[in-house]
């Protein structure tokens, strides 16, 4: 049985009442490919356009989805996040890599919270420099670590797949 279908097969949102509020983290990454026309906007780590500085700008809409993602993701539960981190940096074979580290105290992880931020972070960059370049490819939005819930031993667990 699904989590989200109930005994009749109709969806419904998981209910956590019961289970433990433990500390729970997760990472995911995006990555964006950009054309050199792109990359040519790069400097002291950040990428500028006549739009603004594009990291910053995605650091801020990644945070913000972040927070909202229960209003975006059916079933989603509205959390009180602690922290959200994004880091955006080059990567040599021109892809930009966003990083979002999601933090709360709860009774349901916060994966979703931190793939939302990474993918809006890239989707940002990508509106930022559209005008510039329509050939960057986002790419590799991911789960790379989550802790706490069921059974967490306090380690990181690598998201696979």
């Amino acid at each position: 049985m699904f989590s989200h279908l109930d005994a009749d097969n109709q969806p419904t949102m998981v209910d956590v009442g019961g289970k433990p509020v433990t500390r729970r983290s997760a990472q995911a990454r995006a990555r964006i490919l950009l054309p050199e026309v792109v990359r040519a906007g790069l400097a002291g780590g950040e990428l500028h356009t006549p739009k603004g500085p594009v990291f910053q700008t995605a650091i801020i809409a990644g945070t913000m989805a972040a927070k909202r993602t229960h209003e975006l993701i059916p079933f989603c539960h509205p959390l009180p996040l602690d922290a959200v981190k994004i880091a955006i940096r080059m990567a040599e074979d021109g892809h930009a890599v966003i990083d979002c580290q999601v933090r709360v105290e709860h009774r349901t992880g916060v994966e979703m919270e931190a793939l939302t931020g990474a993918a809006i972070a890239a989707l940002t960059i990508y509106d930022m420099c559209k005008a510039l370049s329509h050939d960057m490819v986002i790419s590799e939005v991911r789960l790379l670590a989550k802790t706490g819930g069921k059974g967490d031993s306090g380690v990181a667990t690598p998201a696979h797949g």
